[in-house]
C-alpha cells in the first residue's frame, strides 16, 4: 500500500496534494478522466482546509486489491467545522464568496464521500473505485 501525508496550509500545498493524486491514479493505470476527477476534488477540498480552517493535512493512498483499483483521500482540519453538513452539501449554498460547488462538486467527482464535521473536528474522506479488468 502507498501512502503519502501532506500539510496542507497554503496554495503550494493544494498544489502539491493535486499532482500527488494525479500521479498516484496514472501509477495505478486510472484514465485521464478519472484523474482529472480526483484532482479537481482535491483542490476543491484542500482550498476549503485553507479558507475555513487555515491549515490542515491530505493522506492520499493506494487501497486497491485483487479485483478493485481504489484511491483514498482524507482531507482533515481542526478549523470551526461545518454547522449544517446536509446544507453544506446543497449545490448554490456558500458561507464564502463562491458559487457553492465546492463540497456537492466534491461530491459528485468521486464514487464514495463521507464529511464528518463538529467544531474543531473536519474529516472529509473520498475514493475513486474502478474494477480492474
Amino acid at each position: 500500500m502507498t501512502k503519502k501525508t501532506m500539510e496542507i496550509k497554503n496554495q503550494r500545498d493544494v498544489i502539491a496534494a493535486r499532482q500527488a493524486i494525479r500521479e498516484m491514479a496514472n501509477n495505478l493505470g486510472l484514465g485521464l478522466a478519472d484523474q482529472t476527477r480526483l484532482a479537481t476534488a482535491i483542490s476543491e477540498l484542500t482550498r476549503n482546509v485553507i479558507q475555513y480552517a487555515g491549515e490542515g493535512t491530505c493522506i492520499i493512498s493506494d487501497e486497491s486489491d485483487q479485483t478493485t483499483l481504489r484511491i483514498r483521500a482524507v482531507i482533515e482540519d481542526h478549523g470551526p467545522g461545518i454547522p449544517d453538513v446536509d446544507q453544506a452539501l446543497a449545490d448554490g449554498f456558500s458561507t464564502g464568496n463562491g458559487l457553492g460547488a465546492g463540497l456537492p462538486g466534491a461530491r459528485r467527482l468521486v464514487q464514495d464521500f463521507n464529511l464528518e464535521s463538529k467544531p474543531g473536528h473536519t474529516k472529509v474522506t473520498i475514493e475513486m473505485i474502478r474494477r480492474k479488468w
